[in-house]
């Protein structure tokens, strides 16, 4: 009578949004001020001063465009903002013809992975990886490859390499990483651009480098590389839900590359892949904002202070967790083998912690330290205790 597909994911929501609903009931029975909820990466960090910039909006925008449709990729000056935003802050290569505005990072990955995949034909991630990349590919009628990271979660090209096939036609990156907070170097996306560049050659067709960067301004580092001016057959796939503090109005942006084989051609694509899964015109008003904030962040220091207390109060504990070097995740070892277990446990203690099963790997527990300080200093007695049982 059903979709069976749609009817299983609709019953079996992400753990994410388990947990995040568990919480919410959670905190309505006990009271927020007891409950440590680190389960879902909702930012916390005041937006910018927005309302002034809506007010204007609202005043001058006549009210048939105010919330009317826009055209199918979204307003012309949203466009125009983002690539020359992307020229001048990035150094990339841009165009606002090829740029097409999404409702938020998740309808970029279904778009283009629709745009992209015929049936059968395989995207390539690394793990740990966000658990819905594996819903957009196989959605899209293609086949999702898991490759290998290494101990410190560095992308394995030894291991991609045996994996790349003439099947393959994208490799998915996301970098600052949610789950790991890890930050590949540009030495190691110049090698991976080589390898595909050479994989491209030897198969006749082109690779394509999809770059999933909603965690983009989040470093605590080195900045990270911007992927188009490495390899020429790249598309990044933005949202301003994290760096505006902006995830529930789902806003973003898919922008191919100008030096893309075929930009054009996929750019088209990408223009049905929105029309076919019904994703024509993101919010418009949202593109109009944004537009006018194209690079500002909201203020993020709480995440960088954040990071800093949990991971020193952890690892001092007795935790062990590699220290994120972006976006706002903490990814600590699971004091046992099986993480969905530790983290059932942890909920005695009222810590609400993603296991790490639903990344694709198991042995470790994803900690979102976008949440007050105050959830951050409450919490460290609970994972003291929770660690005091471990070593009984």
């Amino acid at each position: 009578m059903f979709n069976k597909r749609m009817q299983t994911l609709g019953a079996e929501r992400s753990v994410i949004r388990e947990l995040f609903e568990y919480a919410n009931a959670r905190k309505a029975e006990i009271g927020a001020d007891k409950v440590f909820d680190f389960s879902i990466g909702n930012p916390c960090a005041p937006a910018p001063q927005l309302e002034g910039e809506l007010i204007r909006i609202l005043r001058e925008t006549p009210p048939s465009a105010l919330h009317g449709y826009t055209s199918a990729p979204g307003l012309w000056e949203a466009r125009q903002a983002i690539a020359g935003h992307i020229r001048a802050a990035l150094g990339g290569p841009a165009d606002p013809a090829l740029v097409y505005l999404t409702c938020g990072a998740a309808a970029s990955l279904a778009v283009i992975l629709a745009a992209l995949l015929q049936r059968g034909e395989e995207c390539v991630v690394f793990a740990p990886y966000f658990p819905e990349y594996r819903v957009f590919v196989e959605n899209a009628g293609g086949k999702l490859v898991v490759a290998p990271t290494t101990e410190r979660f560095r992308p394995d090209l030894a291991a991609l390499e045996g994996l790349l096939t003439p099947k393959t036609r994208a490799v998915l990156v996301n970098s600052p990483n949610n789950p790991t907070g890890a930050v590949y170097t540009e030495g190691e996306l110049r090698a991976l651009a080589a390898l595909l560049q050479k994989k491209s050659g030897q198969y006749g067709a082109p690779i394509y480098l999809l770059s999933d960067e909603p965690y983009r301004e989040l470093f605590y580092g080195q900045r990270p590389p911007y992927l188009p001016r490495l390899y020429k057959n790249t598309v990044v796939l933005y949202s301003w839900s994290k760096s505006l503090s902006l995830a529930g109005e789902r806003i973003g942006y898919i922008s191919v590359s100008p030096e893309c084989e075929n930009a054009q051609t996929l750019f088209d694509s990408v223009c049905g892949a929105g029309r076919s899964l019904g994703y024509v015109c993101a919010p418009a008003l949202f593109q109009r904002l944004v537009s006018r904030f194209a690079g500002e962040t909201a203020d993020l220091t709480l995440y960088r202070e954040n990071r800093a207390r949990l991971y020193a109060a952890l690892t001092q504990m007795g935790y062990e967790c590699a220290p994120p070097e972006g976006a706002f995740y903490l990814f600590i070892k699971s004091l046992e083998p099986s993480a969905s277990a530790f983290c059932a446990r942890a909920k005695k203690y009222e810590l609400l912690l993603v296991p790490s099963e639903s990344f694709g790997v198991g042995g470790y527990a994803r900690l979102s330290y976008c949440v007050p300080r105050a959830v951050v200093e409450g919490s460290l007695p609970a994972f003291s205790a929770l660690l005091g049982e471990y070593r009984k």
